[in-house]
């Protein structure tokens, strides 16, 4: 966001713990100067930070955020958004294939802007005006944020599946079936049905499932080597959040439940994705 926004705007970025060189500013007063804020860290802050901000900003503030993870509450960054801020400021989500080193390189990159109202995503359209990211706007706010959040824990299985070379024809049933069960699971948790065949859900499926320098299909490939010590990740926390929250029941999502699996036992990953496929031709 940084690469995208300094050469048109200016900035103020505030880290908890700045590195050497780095100048320390004071948050609160900071936010009361601002514009925007782009919440451009993982969800498990964002309830805090956001209570922190909330007396302090602007009423004509908007706040952004681009986190794809749940927090400990199993919150999606939307939902601390909501509950943290009221009425006190408007808020929005960006969500797509927006691959940080291709931006910095200066190639396109797609997000949906979920906000409430027209004129909230107006002023994100002019945020971003001149820069390479393309934007498109949606006022499902749930659906873009379950899209973003499930569909790293997709990605996983598509390393696995790489990783044993099960070939590209695999590739074309998972991306398939994964779709399937995010409109079922992104409607259930409140979202619209079409929504995750939109830039949030199959777009970004796609970027992170295929891309080479992905960490989750990694972490996918990983679990086939064995190599246990590597298992992090927005997917890998967001499958534990949900079991351990019980956000939904994953025995109803075939290939949901077969990555929790798999990371439950990651020893044999092989045979249980091998009797996977076998029950398929039951």
């Amino acid at each position: 966001m940084e690469y995208l926004l300094r050469p048109r705007h200016e900035l103020t970025v505030w880290e908890r713990h700045p590195g050497p060189g780095s100048p320390s500013v004071a948050l609160e007063s900071a936010a009361g100067r601002q514009d925007f804020i782009l919440f451009c860290l993982p969800a498990t802050p964002h309830f805090e930070l956001a209570s922190r901000l909330r007396p302090h900003l602007r009423r004509d503030c908007l706040c952004l955020s681009i986190a794809k993870g749940l927090d400990e509450q199993g919150r999606t960054a939307a939902q601390a958004l909501t509950e943290a801020l009221g009425s006190a400021s408007a808020f929005g989500v960006l969500y797509g294939p927006m691959i940080s080193e291709e931006i910095r390189d200066g190639r396109p990159a797609f997000a949906q802007a979920g906000t409430e109202t027209a004129e909230a995503y107006r002023r994100v359209r002019e945020l971003f005006a001149g820069t390479p990211l393309y934007l498109e706007h949606t006022t499902d706010i749930a659906g873009i944020s379950w899209s973003a959040v499930l569909k790293n824990v997709y990605a996983v299985l598509f390393g696995v599946a790489d990783e044993m070379d099960l070939g590209d024809n695999t590739r074309g049933y998972l991306a398939v079936t994964a779709v399937a069960e995010l409109e079922r699971i992104v409607t259930g948790l409140g979202g619209l049905p079409e929504t995750p065949r939109r830039l949030a859900g199959l777009g970004d499926l796609i970027t992170t499932a295929t891309s080479a320098g992905s960490h989750h299909h990694e972490v996918g490939r990983r679990l086939v080597r064995g190599q246990t010590e590597a298992l992090t990740g927005e997917g890998v926390h967001t499958l534990k959040t949900i079991h351990a929250r019980g956000l939904f029941d994953t025995r109803h999502y075939p290939l949901f439940d077969l990555i929790g699996r798999l990371l439950a036992d990651p020893v044999s990953a092989r045979a249980q994705m091998q009797n996977f496929l076998g029950r398929l031709r039951q």
